[in-house]
């Protein structure tokens, strides 16, 4: 019989290696059509080469990062980080390739997943929403690991999720900002955008949580969804504080998402930029320019870096079928301030 190579019977077949892999050792997690393309390839090329007595392992795999575009200064710095740690990434014999989709249409986004083809295995930081579920559930039919990175799509077929604990850093968040309350200033307020990020839906839910049961005597006032520019954000926040807040009764700022730019812009021409606490999350340029001028008290952040590689070789770890894969250590809630930053 004819020899031949996983990745020839992967061109044949239209799939990922990793999908040959897991039909040719019976693994699950493959659907019956693909399966029946698989062998249709094998019975046309032939058997591929094995050495007897040790299992088909495979040295060379390929990963997608698939993140948001849009306005977003934390999804470009993870982007950067990819980029910065492809060294790393060759070194592993792993070839990384990343795509960023419009987030603004749902059903485009999942349509885009979808297409993510020829790799075994997709770093994914995505809306949850169900179109997005059904996509990554199709991916994973297909023999394509799915990992979801910073914000989480549960309820999916993805394997294991990578990032903090989002629900522990809103709560992180209202411990921090309650504190900073006296009897005068009890109002906390909470800006987010209409997101579909569970990240930022949980740390909302988190924020509220802690205040709730700790600090009963303040109050948590959600101000209507912020756009996404920062030109935006400011117009509304402005507008909003001018006819809707009592700002000596203004305790503290949460900010969820994104746009800081803009809610310190609008603070500072309101005057008030100096009378409350304000928390954001993620390290960026900017925030640590906000941190050393006194406009933001504290950031909540994450390792990037911990991430984008833990994601990676979790993947590997799946492809090759090793024990204890899907265990990883969740990276810590750091808080940041003016002081611990250098």
């Amino acid at each position: 019989m004819t020899t031949t190579t996983i990745a020839e019977i992967a061109r044949h077949a239209g799939v990922g290696t990793a999908t040959v892999d897991r039909v040719l050792n019976g693994r699950s997690g493959v659907n019956a059509e693909t399966v029946q393309k698989v062998m249709q390839s094998v019975a046309a090329l032939g058997e591929p080469v094995v050495q007897r007595g040790r299992p088909r392992l495979r040295t060379d795999f390929r990963f997608a990062y698939v993140l948001p575009a849009g306005n977003s200064q934390f999804v470009d710095q993870v982007e950067r980080q990819i980029a910065l740690i492809a060294g790393d990434f060759r070194h592993k014999h792993t070839t990384e390739v990343t795509y960023r989709f419009s987030a603004d249409d749902p059903a485009e986004f999942a349509a885009s997943l979808a297409q993510v083809s020829d790799c075994d295995g997709i770093v994914l930081l995505a809306p949850d929403l169900p179109a997005v579920k059904l996509a990554i559930n199709e991916q994973v039919r297909a023999g394509v690991h799915v990992v979801t990175l910073f914000s989480d799509v549960a309820g999916s077929m993805r394997e294991v999720f990578v990032g903090a604990d989002n629900r522990a850093s809103g709560r992180t968040a209202g411990l921090l900002l309650a504190r900073m309350a006296s009897p005068t200033r009890d109002t906390l307020l909470l800006l987010s955008q209409t997101t579909r990020m569970s990240a930022e839906i949980e740390r909302r839910i988190g924020f509220a949580q802690v205040v709730e049961e700790r600090f009963r005597q303040l109050k948590v006032v959600r101000a209507p969804d912020l756009p996404y520019d920062d030109a935006g954000i400011y117009t509304s926040l402005r507008e909003y504080l001018q006819s809707e807040i009592d700002p000596s009764c203004l305790a503290g700022i949460y900010s969820v998402g994104v746009g800081t730019d803009g809610i310190v812009r609008a603070l500072k021409e309101l005057g008030i930029d100096q009378m409350q606490g304000l928390v954001a999350h993620d390290f960026t340029e900017a925030h640590q320019t906000f941190l050393i001028g006194g406009e933001l008290s504290y950031v909540l952040n994450q390792d990037i870096y911990y991430c984008v590689l833990t994601a990676a070789r979790v993947l590997r770890g799946l492809c090759e079928n090793v024990r204890g894969a899907l265990s990883v250590v969740q990276p810590r809630v750091e808080i940041l301030t003016a002081e611990n930053i250098h």
